[in-house]
């Protein structure tokens, strides 16, 4: 069985994921094979695997390999980490748009930083599906890297691959929901529409009963949505008690009270969907309790990466060897030993979500076994989320159609009717787009130089960044 992870030297996704397959026992003796361009991390990441097969008891075999195609040849799984332009595109991604009066709290799945992300990536992926057709046609790809939505699409659209997308965010919800309600985590059980970053429970089953009644019922304890605002009078809740929970989930709680279901996504992810959440009356979100993201901080979350495999490298620290959370080695486990498991999970929509256009990628619980993957549910979000959800999804189709044509009159209008990228003046936010496609041209070489601008569209194109940089971000 062969596994190849795309981005292998990836720092922050490597380590977990390489435990996590080791524990999933027809992959024991795995030939794992991890693939960047910056051979540099390959390094440490070759000598982590070795490590943890020999604390795992495990027979796996590992080589690592800078060419793409040469990896994905023989593979049963593909797995995709990667980001394309690295750290200096991100900081690209978030510093263009906030000279236009733009803060993203994330800046990796909608609103301008996302497409923009979107635009150098989707090219990337389609190549890799288009290796795997040579390589591995009847082979898996597991796609971890945002912006997850557009990414798989593209793949979806434009190679015959078995493509999914997988995120965490759905699960640890529902982890916090558990633990808020002290009930095991196998008890929480939504029901699940939308995209990625903004996947609507439409039903929450709390062992047996209507978890949305039992949140309504914490908020009324805590003291209603105004409580959970911060400020001056506010105490600081307990570390996972029902107020931290409420407090850390408070715009979420808020559609609920307004809507009748709430996203199963962080707030920060869910706040770039919804522009209003992102002002400054809002304090970019501080009044809903959570803040921006800027690029030093990611810097210093790369720096604790490389430590911690440094440390486990050196001796000086224990190698994690249970389970990260994150769901590709339990999709793997269900694809080749038949256990079926409900999960959260995007794929092309077949009925998943009526109220959107078949084939676009949406996320929603779906059954994993021997057979592949299917949805579990067909539901219906309320009408105003499902409107937000649509023209979304419309902004997506948008961007796939721009990175694969290499058409800039479609990025644009992609850009302008994204509810982020797009509020304001429509020359406004065109110049914002093209400022940013002009600053990340060296990553997109489909894109021909602008009719008025003197941009350097046609220098040096990258493939990509080393994936020492983390392919997505959490």
């Amino acid at each position: 069985m062969q596994v190849t992870i795309i981005g292998g030297g990836s720092y922050q996704w490597s380590p977990k994921l390489i435990t996590d397959l080791l524990a999933v026992a027809p992959l024991a003796d795995m030939h794992l094979v991890l693939e960047d361009i910056d051979p540099a991390p390959l390094v440490k990441m070759e000598a982590y695997a070795r490590l943890a097969n020999e604390k795992m008891g495990t027979k796996m075999t590992v080589e690592t390999t800078t060419d793409q195609r040469r990896a994905v040849d023989g593979a049963d799984f593909v797995i995709v980490t990667i980001s394309t332009g690295g750290f200096e595109s991100m900081g690209i991604d978030i510093d263009i748009p906030a000279r236009y009066g733009i803060r993203q709290s994330v800046g990796d799945s909608v609103g301008p930083g996302g497409i923009s992300r979107s635009l150098r990536n989707i090219p990337i992926l389609v190549s890799i599906g288009r290796d795997m057709e040579q390589g591995c046609p009847d082979a898996w790809m597991l796609n971890i890297t945002n912006p997850m939505t557009c990414l798989t699409r593209s793949v979806c659209r434009e190679t015959t691959i078995k493509t999914v997308g997988l995120c965490h965010e759905v699960g640890h919800f529902c982890m916090d929901l558990a633990i808020a309600f002290g009930r095991p985590h196998t008890a929480v059980r939504p029901t699940v529409v939308g995209v990625n970053h903004f996947p609507v429970i439409t039903v929450l089953d709390i062992d047996g009963a209507d978890g949305f009644a039992m949140l309504h019922d914490m908020l009324d304890e805590l003291g209603g949505l105004e409580a959970l605002r911060p400020g001056p009078d506010r105490t600081e809740a307990e570390p996972y008690s029902r107020a931290d929970f409420a407090q850390r989930h408070a715009l979420k709680l808020t559609m609920l009270e307004r809507y009748g279901a709430l996203p199963g996504a962080g707030d920060r992810h869910v706040a770039e969907f919804i522009p209003s959440a992102l002002t400054e009356e809002s304090g970019w979100g501080e009044t809903w309790g959570f803040e921006l993201t800027p690029m030093s901080r990611r810097l210093e979350h790369q720096d604790e990466f490389i430590a911690e495999v440094d440390a486990v490298l050196a001796g000086t620290a224990e190698m994690q060897t249970w389970d990260s959370g994150e769901i590709v080695a339990p999709v793997i486990d269900s694809l080749l030993t038949g256990t079926p498991r409900e999960l959260p999970v995007n794929l092309p929509n077949k009925g998943q979500c009526p109220d959107l256009p078949d084939d676009v990628v949406v996320e929603s619980i779906c059954v994993v076994d021997g057979d592949g993957m299917r949805g579990r549910d067909a539901a219906h979000a309320p009408a105003a989320i499902t409107e937000w959800v649509r023209r979304q999804v419309a902004v997506q189709e948008l961007t796939v159609e721009a990175a694969v044509s290499g058409d800039r009159r479609i990025a644009l209008q992609a850009f302008a009717l994204d509810p982020l990228a797009g509020r304001g003046d429509l020359r406004v936010s065109e110049q914002m787009a093209d400022e940013l496609l002009a600053a990340t041209a060296r990553w997109l070489p489909q894109f021909p130089p602008a009719p008025s601008s003197s941009a350097p569209f046609g220098s040096a194109p990258s493939r990509r960044a080393s994936s020492a940089a983390p392919g997505t971000s959490s």
